[in-house]
């Protein structure tokens, strides 16, 4: 998303391994009864569809309620692929770590070494910034999507004009500049999208290629995420994919709903631009547990939550790493993951400290208090007598 779980909800809130292959069983009340059900209760509260895929002790569970396209009424499907919105960043986050452990560049390094000039103005001073603190969501950064015309660009009636505009990160992160920080570096926590934009910028200009050729070369490819790639001016989904419908974040309960989902998502870009699939971020979201995919020391600060988001407009119960966050359940269980939202779409995927059992969730509507559902499905996973 380009912000997490929406522009308004959360704006204002290396060696590879083969994947293991994993027994696939259908949903069923002898599986996953409980998850089945809150898909089943948030479709019938008004969510065109929900999937969840579980993974649990190498058995892979995919559960579906409603469709995938309301016109047909085709089917939500394992295979889909959806924008995942902020789970971008923990992508984002992976690939600096994996520079850093390079010694291509440094979590040390400020923003000015590597893009210089390009944060200033309004006291903002790139040369004070670090990327661990962009990373971690402690620059003080102005996030640009709380520009009233940013959200009426890409959150409001406006993205009907719009959804085919593109835009590139230095336009972003312009937007942001004309604004003052909303702290001293380092001194706090604020989720910003202009923190990831930076970083995806600094991925390409330490490495002379794309972050779409960096996603797919580091991660994708290696991983075996057959359904994940950063569209780039691509307005389509590749593959099957469900419809993407959205209220355009109205307040009204009875706003009209827009199918959404062709649009050309530069906006989000390295904070939320990115295609996934349920399998792919279950097997991505393990992989960052696991050790695949970065060494331990930068394992380590991906999953260091020790950055509280009280008092932010944020998710409670959280604390912040890169890209990456921990949650407190209900029933005290804690899970680790990331989500995402974008117009259209919402994500979820957490899952236990050691990866080896994971929830990802997914619809393709944008109202009805889409967070409150998928932390629900989380819950009926990792706290099952609870939710009962």
């Amino acid at each position: 998303m380009p912000s997490l779980m929406t522009l308004r909800t959360l704006a204002t809130a290396v060696t590879l391994v083969a994947a293991t292959p994993l027994t696939v069983a259908p949903a069923s009340a002898e599986t996953r009864p409980v998850v089945q059900t809150v898909l089943d209760e948030t479709v019938a509260a008004g969510i065109p569809g929900m999937v969840a895929e579980v993974r649990d002790s190498g058995r892979r569970t995919f559960a579906a309620a409603g469709v995938a396209d309301t016109q047909s009424g085709r089917r939500r499907m394992p295979q889909e692929r959806f924008r995942v919105g902020s789970i971008t960043k923990a992508f984002t986050a992976t690939l600096v770590l994996q520079l850093a452990a390079e010694r291509k560049l440094s979590l040390d390094d400020t923003v000015q070494t590597w893009l210089p000039g390009l944060v200033t103005g309004n006291g903002n001073d790139g040369s004070k910034i670090t990327i661990r603190q962009l990373l971690n969501q402690t620059s003080g950064l102005y996030n640009m999507y709380l520009d009233e015309k940013m959200l009426d660009k890409y959150s409001g009636p406006g993205f009907l004009e719009h959804r085919f505009d593109h835009v590139n990160p230095e336009e972003l992160i312009a937007v942001a500049m004309a604004y003052p920080p909303y702290f001293a570096p380092g001194t706090a926590f604020r989720y910003s999208n202009a923190n990831y934009d930076l970083a995806g910028m600094i991925i390409e200009k330490a490495t002379g290629t794309t972050y779409a050729e960096q996603l797919a070369g580091r991660i994708a490819r290696p991983l075996g995420l057959s359904g994940t790639y950063l569209p780039g001016k691509e307005t389509r989904i590749r593959g099957p994919h469900p419809r993407h419908y959205s209220t355009l974040w109205s307040a009204d309960p009875d706003a009209k709903t827009y199918d959404v989902t062709e649009q050309n998502a530069s906006y989000a870009w390295a904070a939320g631009g990115v295609v996934s699939t349920t399998g792919d971020l279950s097997r991505f979201l393990t992989a960052l547990h696991d050790g695949t995919l970065l060494p331990p020391a930068q394992q380590k600060e991906i999953w260091n939550t020790t950055i509280s988001t009280e008092g932010s407009a944020w998710i409670p119960g959280t604390r912040y790493g890169m890209g990456t966050w921990q949650q407190q359940l209900s029933c005290g269980q804690t899970v680790w993951g990331m989500g995402g939202a974008i117009n259209g779409s919402y994500t979820y995927a957490m899952g236990s400290r050691d990866g080896k059992h994971t929830i990802v969730t997914n619809m393709n509507g944008d109202w009805n208090n889409p967070i409150a559902a998928l932390t629900k499905a989380v819950e009926t996973e990792f706290c099952p007598t609870a939710t009962r």
